[in-house]
């Protein structure tokens, strides 16, 4: 056996959206990445919706469809998991994997505090297995060339910098009261789900955060609980209704380590935002801008004229990022499923080499404690210290 034909055997534990795009990026690995050395063999899939795990395993190839995840923690077969079920069990669950000693591909925001997050973490390490966390929006192209452009110094001294994950998901007063609005199974609502990647991508281009002070709010108090299982972001109308528990809206000033301040703001009720995510990066002879909506576009504006300094639209290409192992040239577009294809390369990849590749559990951890910060700043209303 040669050892691009060796074989990693994986699970993928909850198949709502996120786990079927775990799924299809490692079927598109030996695509994009055709000299990575092992290739993901589909061993076992869980979810404890009826059906929903032996209709992934028909359509997707798994050798075991399974209602409990907990029938994957003694599976022999099974060297890596896919953790994408709700906030409120990943750190049941990630701890378990990481104790047997499975490798972790876990979404963020792990778990629903820092503790959770660190508990996965020090299982991980006892374990001495590899994670990879599911901050995604740092893998395109354009954010590449963006954070390298900030480290090459061509904007200078950062100045100031702006994150903001808009959305208008629940926007709609009957969106059905799901487990992401109540706070023992969502925890901190739009904080964990929008804002943990906006710390992340803040703390990607800008460097480490050294303080903060934040405003937070629930602009739907009250939604309709759903009459059955429910998908994404499903409609209620008309059932009983229950109590928000958790934030609309964050707004949050933070001061960075090296001297930049910024602003970090995120919100799941934002009528008019399809996924309005992006930044504006300022330093002392230039910025950066980038919108998630044209991934592949990146706004600079560089050079030696400060005052009027006109702004390029750089169309991403080969060069920038992993770009070149999806499009042969510039200004043909990627899209948000190739960066998870790039997320998966980089959990092989770690697995292979047994170090970091990417975005780790550390990483979620760090995130985790600018939210938790996040929320002690709006009980007190003051600066908080990281």
């Amino acid at each position: 056996m040669t050892s691009n034909d060796a074989r990693l055997g994986v699970a993928v534990i909850g198949f709502g959206w996120m786990g079927r795009v775990h799924t299809q990026a490692y079927a598109r690995l030996p695509h994009h990445f055709p000299g990575l050395r092992a290739r993901p063999e589909l061993i076992a899939v869980a979810d404890d919706v009826p059906g929903r795990a032996e209709q992934a395993a028909a359509q997707f190839g798994f050798a075991t469809a399974v209602h409990d995840w907990r029938a994957i923690v003694d599976d022999d077969r099974v060297r890596a998991v896919s953790i994408a079920a709700p906030n409120f069990l990943h750190r049941e669950i990630g701890v378990a994997l990481a104790s047997a000693g499975k490798h972790l591909w876990i979404e963020k925001p792990v778990g629903l505090t820092a503790q959770d997050a660190g508990a996965v973490a020090a299982a991980a390490t006892a374990a001495g297995v590899q994670t990879t966390v599911g901050f995604n929006y740092r893998h395109a192209p354009a954010v590449q060339a963006a954070r390298d452009m900030i480290a090459a110094g061509d904007l200078g001294r950062l100045t100031h910098l702006r994150v903001h994950f808009f959305s208008d998901y629940a926007a709609h007063p009957d969106g059905a009261l799901t487990w992401r609005f109540e706070r023992a199974r969502g925890g901190n609502g739009v904080l964990g789900d929008l804002a943990s990647h906006a710390v992340d991508l803040a703390v990607h281009l800008a460097g480490e955060i050294d303080s903060l002070v934040a405003d937070t709010g629930i602009f739907i108090p009250r939604r309709p609980r759903p009459s059955g299982a429910t998908a994404g972001h499903s409609l209620a109308s008309g059932g009983e209704s229950g109590p928000v528990e958790n934030e609309d809206y964050v707004s949050t000033l933070v001061r960075f380590a090296g001297g930049g301040h910024g602003v970090v703001e995120a919100s799941r009720v934002a009528v008019g935002e399809q996924n309005a995510y992006g930044f504006e990066v300022h330093g002392t002879r230039g910025a950066l801008f980038w919108d998630f909506r044209r991934m592949n576009e990146l706004g600079v504006s560089v050079g030696e004229s400060y005052q009027d300094q006109p702004v390029a639209t750089v169309h991403v290409g080969p060069g920038a990022g992993d770009y070149a192992s999806f499009q042969p040239g510039s200004a043909i577009s990627m899209g948000y499923d190739d960066l998870k294809v790039v997320e998966a390369r980089n959990f092989l990849t770690s697995i292979l080499d047994g170090k970091p590749c990417g975005a780790t559990i550390h990483d979620a951890v760090r995130s985790a404690t600018t939210l938790d910060a996040i929320t002690r700043s709006v009980s007190t209303g003051a600066w908080v210290s990281l």
